[in-house]
């Protein structure tokens, strides 16, 4: 069934164009848009996740729309391929042994997805929860007088008070939290217990859990509490007996002890190809037709769901249509333009990039970023659609984002309006959630374009029969209006710097911020890489640079994203610390105030 399945597929692509032809009008119109998100947003492209015959189908269908407005092919074929991540998986050679005992793989215990791959023995050290840190109402330290150096830790799940609303603990009860303070402490490995009161049922850590996620340089694994009770058999206590004199005391209660533990963790790395779609409509105007305007929307969505996808509903296993995220993006960029070469009216050069990986952290914009076809310094401005289906009827409202980072813009957007029913929102900040980020960070002026979220966000919910049709065609034509004069006016174009320039993580429930904007795409560096800086704030004062590299903080090493989240959060305001990076190849340590 799946080769016909397939076959039919590709006889409705083989044609597809013929068909489009036939209906192609040069002005937009609500079909055109409506059949783009049809196919887009069907059962035949399975939701379009990176890296899947779904994702490729759709890729297939957005150059097919544009090679029928004869536009240019920079990359071979239209497609601008990059490698990603899409799942870990166990291989054959996962063990975990003591005492001559053999334990069942996914019964007994499993090897979490950041853990690192080899085989290893140690012997042991109890840390409870595995806390160390000192605040204004308390102080924890659970590694005090032991030393667990060369030793796996095993450290409970959650904290003692983990059920409460206020958790005291709440900071320090991360999993790559926990990891972090026993790799500080010298543990080479680190066994996970899930305690009695915190997981009745003792299930072990699903094996989604941070799959797209870096490894920790430790080996990490999750174990029944059975098996934990038989480690310690010797010793006469078990872990509920751990768990229990911890809760009710308050007090930490650690130990050592020779017992050698063997593991072999075997975890595979699949990797898939994914591609962004990208199409050149040359400027008409001889000196301007040497700037681009970037117009981008991003093709991928969550494929069938499930956990660790980004599902609103990880629990239901169903094709996550995406018809508003964000084939309606896609849509409206298709027949933007259609409708500029079908015109040829704009004087700078105009770029269509339809992204793959937004999805799993913006890979596709950074990709196309770090491997542009042009000089940077030419693209004069980036049009991000995302999320423009769902326009209100009774509010016609539409936020726009981006408004501060180029001169003129808001009153720009003011004076386009006049002519419609649309109600904007203006936000000047030019970093957001979106593909349009990766470009803000590289000093692009942006305009996002988004009409909300809605219930049906990140769910199968999300199909073509609740796009606004009329909506969707009222802000694309606006859209329009605002690209064509950006792309026709003779004044310079010049970037500002509105807003903070930092990720949504790196300010979440923390008390003191850099003020940087991290690599989010991550990458094969060892630490974690600046993409952008605030001006006035404690990295620019400090003289951290673009580019640099942060591999310390206080002296203790930052190797990616989650360490450098988790050192930030032991500080607060007015701290002093140094931040060790790496410029051109140079260690450089700076002295930063919080």
């Amino acid at each position: 069934m799946k080769t016909v399945k397939y076959l039919l597929v590709f006889f409705f692509l083989a044609f597809l164009p013929i068909f489009a032809q036939d209906q192609t009008n040069p002005e937009i119109t609500v079909e055109e848009l409506y059949a783009h998100i049809k196919y887009l947003a069907s059962e035949e492209c399975e939701g379009r996740k990176p890296g899947t015959d779904g994702g490729i189908l759709a890729s297939d269908y957005i150059k097919s729309q544009l090679k029928l407005s004869n536009l240019i092919f920079p990359y071979e074929n239209g497609f601008q391929n990059f490698d990603i991540s899409t799942s870990v998986e166990l291989g054959e050679k996962n063990s975990f042994l003591f005492n001559e005992k053999s334990c069942t793989l996914n019964e007994d215990f499993i090897p979490l997805t950041i853990s690192e791959s080899g085989v290893y023995e140690f012997d042991i050290a109890f840390v409870g929860y595995g806390f160390d840190f000192q605040n204004d109402t308390m102080v924890w330290n659970d590694y005090n007088e032991i030393d667990v150096s060369g030793r796996w830790a095993i450290i409970f799940l959650g904290s003692p008070e983990y059920k409460s609303k206020n958790d005291p603990f709440q900071n320090y009860s991360g999993i790559r939290k926990k990891i972090m303070v026993a790799k500080d402490h010298g543990a080479t490995g680190v066994i996970f217990i899930s305690g009695k009161k915190y997981n009745p049922n003792d299930e072990l850590t699903s094996l989604s859990f941070g799959k797209k996620e870096s490894t920790t340089g430790l080996p990490v694994i999750h174990v029944k509490r059975e098996v934990a009770d038989l480690i310690l058999a010797d010793l006469r206590t078990n872990i509920d007996i751990l768990e229990e004199e911890i809760n009710n005391t308050m007090v930490p209660s650690s130990f050592t002890y020779e017992q050698k533990v063997k593991a072999e963790i075997d975890l595979v790395r699949v990797k898939s190809q994914a591609r962004n779609v990208v199409a050149l409509l040359e400027g008409n105007d001889p000196m301007l037709k040497n700037e681009y305007i970037v117009i981008g929307a991003h093709y991928d969505h969550l494929g069938w769901g499930g956990e660790g996808s980004g599902s609103r509903k990880p629990d239901t296993n169903a094709i996550h249509y995406g018809a508003d995220d964000n084939a309606s993006g896609v849509a409206a960029t298709i027949e933007l333009i259609e409708k500029f070469s079908s015109k040829k009216e704009n004087k700078r050069s105009l770029l269509f990039i339809a992204f793959d990986g937004e999805e799993m952290g913006l890979l596709g914009s950074k990709y196309f970023i770090n491997n542009s076809l042009v000089e940077l310094d030419k693209v004069k401005f980036m049009f991000n659609l995302d999320m423009v289906g769902r326009l209100n009827p009774d509010t016609k409202g539409i936020t726009i984002g981006g408004t501060g980072t180029a001169y003129g813009l808001e009153e720009l957007l003011k004076e386009v309006a006049k002519g419609t029913e649309l109600n904007i929102k203006f936000s000047p900040e030019g970093f957001g959630p979106s593909d349009h980020a990766s470009f803000y960070t590289n000093n692009i002026p942006v305009l996002f374009f988004f009409t909300g979220v809605t219930l049906d966000y990140h769910t199968p919910a999300d199909s073509p029969e609740k796009i606004n049709q009329d909506g969707h065609k009222e802000v694309t034509e606006f859209v329009y209006s605002v690209l064509l004069k950006i792309c026709n006016t003779d004044e310079e174009i010049q970037f500002i710097e509105a807003g903070s320039n930092q990720s949504q993580d790196t300010k979440r429930s923390f008390k003191v911020t850099l003020g940087i904007m991290p690599d989010i795409a991550g990458g094969n560096i060892k630490g974690l890489k600046v993409d952008g800086i605030t001006r006035g704030k404690p990295a620019d004062v400090a003289g951290i640079l673009k580019g640099d590299i942060i591999t310390a903080i206080d002296g203790k090493p930052v190797n990616d994203i989650y360490e450098y989240m988790n050192r930030l959060s032991d500080f607060e305001p007015g701290d002093q610390i140094t931040v060790e990076v790496l410029r051109n190849n140079e260690k450089i340590v700076l002295i930063v105030m919080l």
